[in-house]
């Protein structure tokens, strides 16, 4: 964990942002597979808990009154029987007292004190639960439906948590370098083991156990896949074949769990195709640009618009799009082939808070989600700041069934080459993708450098 004056000052700061009621951090519980004592064995903490709190292990609550200026820690202290089976653990007050909270109790005595704060008509502020129990204990506490706790969600609470997990500190910072120092490792490695006659889930077994051999987990789980134009495809008993292009997206989290989160697309066999080396190229290109524009100041949907007005560039040059390219944009043609956001927020979680809201974490009162088909998914459109860690992702993909639907419904007939479309029915799909930080005068590319040049990617695959 950080030093204890980090989490003492990150909820000072929340004091002085949320000044009435309470909040109510419920930690995570360990998830058992079949049976109770049988658990998955990578225990995953709350991100908010462990922003304020933390403390990296399951049966802790937290609460920070904001009128009285209370913070507690919720545990139960282990018994003989739990040092038998996991060795000795310190009490819960020494561990609380490591992130510089002072009062500690058994979490019986959570219900006590929310029905007495609830019996005052006090305000309990509490993030939006994402897992059953949960809902379940909110229900217990709180005196309501599990359907009520699910809506009940502070926006008070979650505006604070978003304003102050968006800028990263420089020790947050540092945990995300550890992070893409593991990320880098498995996509190397990835890129270094493939060969035609392997399966998906081969490679992806490869980079797992070296993320954990380097004391890590994964980000999310591996998206690796030789059908790239499903976008979160996970491994699978197909075979790589020389002619196929293999999309890899995957991520390592640093031991206090920031993440890594890129993407390479590179041949299964030793050398991109003619017309693998074409989209690629529009895809790489759109993305350094992309790149280059980040600073502060500027709307991220500014950059993706961008992006996909120099995507469609690439595409009227193939002889795949036609017409005016601000106007296909601007109407959402390009969608066909490039039909998500360009990228998002990244830290704690690897699409950063994307549990509160992404409307609360990528929009605001100013920048509005739009409702065009590829637009909407963008997850991150309002304007940048320092301190801000984001993805840069944009793609090309040749889906056949949206192909399909658009070429039947005769839709963007203006700007759309169907016929030469169905040339690339097969084609698969790229994606590149970095994390980047936005500093106080521009950008920079978070992690040493992972090969995405064309020429760099082949001199890997020759090898």
């Amino acid at each position: 964990m950080f030093k204890s004056e980090i989490y003492v000052e990150r909820r000072k700061k929340l004091r002085e942002i949320v000044k009435t009621g309470m909040a109510l951090f419920l930690g995570n519980d360990d998830v058992p597979m079949n049976y109770r004592a049988n658990v998955y064995p990578h225990f995953r903490q709350d991100s908010s808990f462990l922003y304020y709190f933390g403390l990296d292990e399951p049966g802790l609550a937290a609460i920070i009154d904001f009128e009285e200026g209370r913070e507690i820690i919720f545990g139960t202290d282990v018994t003989i029987e739990d040092i038998i089976w996991m060795g000795y653990l310190p009490p819960i007050k020494e561990k609380a007292e490591r992130v510089g909270v002072k009062e500690t109790a058994p979490p019986e005595e959570l219900s006590d004190i929310i029905k007495e704060a609830v019996e005052r008509g006090r305000k309990i502020h509490y993030l939006p639960p994402y897992r059953a129990e949960h809902l379940i204990k909110l229900s217990r506490l709180l005196g309501i439906s599990p359907e009520e706790a699910g809506k009940g969600a502070s926006v008070e609470l979650i505006k604070a948590v978003v304003e102050m997990r968006s800028v990263k500190s420089p020790e947050e910072i540092e945990e995300i370098e550890k992070a893409m120092e593991i990320t880098r490792a498995i996509h190397m490695k990835a890129m270094e083991v493939t060969k035609p006659g392997m399966r998906e889930r081969e490679i992806a077994g490869i980079m797992e156990g070296l993320t954990i051999s380097m004391g890590g987990y994964l980000s999310f789980p591996i998206i690796l896949t030789t059908h790239g134009e499903i976008l979160h495809n996970s491994p699978t008993d197909n075979i790589i074949k020389e002619e196929n292009l293999v999309l890899v997206d995957a991520g390592g989290e640093s031991p206090l769990h920031y993440a890594g989160d890129i993407t390479r697309t590179f041949p299964g066999g030793k050398k991109f195709t003619q017309k693998q080396s074409e989209i690629y190229s529009i895809v790489l290109n759109a993305q350094m640009k992309a790149i280059e524009a980040i600073k502060p100041g500027i709307k991220y949907r500014e950059i993706h618009l961008m992006t996909a007005k120099n995507i469609a560039s690439g595409l009227k040059e193939l002889g795949l799009m036609k017409g005016d390219i601000e106007e296909a944009v601007a109407e959402g043609a390009h969608a066909l082939f490039f039909p998500h956001g360009l990228g998002h927020m990244m830290g704690l979680d690897v699409h950063d808070m994307e549990g509160l809201g992404e409307d609360y974490v990528g929009y605001n009162h100013t920048v509005k989600r739009s409702d065009q088909f590829g637009l909407a998914y963008l997850r991150l459109a309002k304007e940048l700041k320092p301190g801000f860690v984001l993805t840069v992702e944009p793609g090309i993909y040749f889906i056949p069934a949206l192909i399909d639907r658009w070429k039947n419904e005769g839709k963007f007939t203006s700007f759309i080459n169907y016929e030469k479309v169905e040339e690339y029915k097969n084609f698969g799909g790229i994606r590149i993708e970095d994390d980047v930080l936005v500093t106080e005068t521009g950008h920079r590319v978070l992690g040493k450098p992972i090969p995405k040049k064309i020429e760099e990617v082949e001199a890997i695959r020759n090898k």
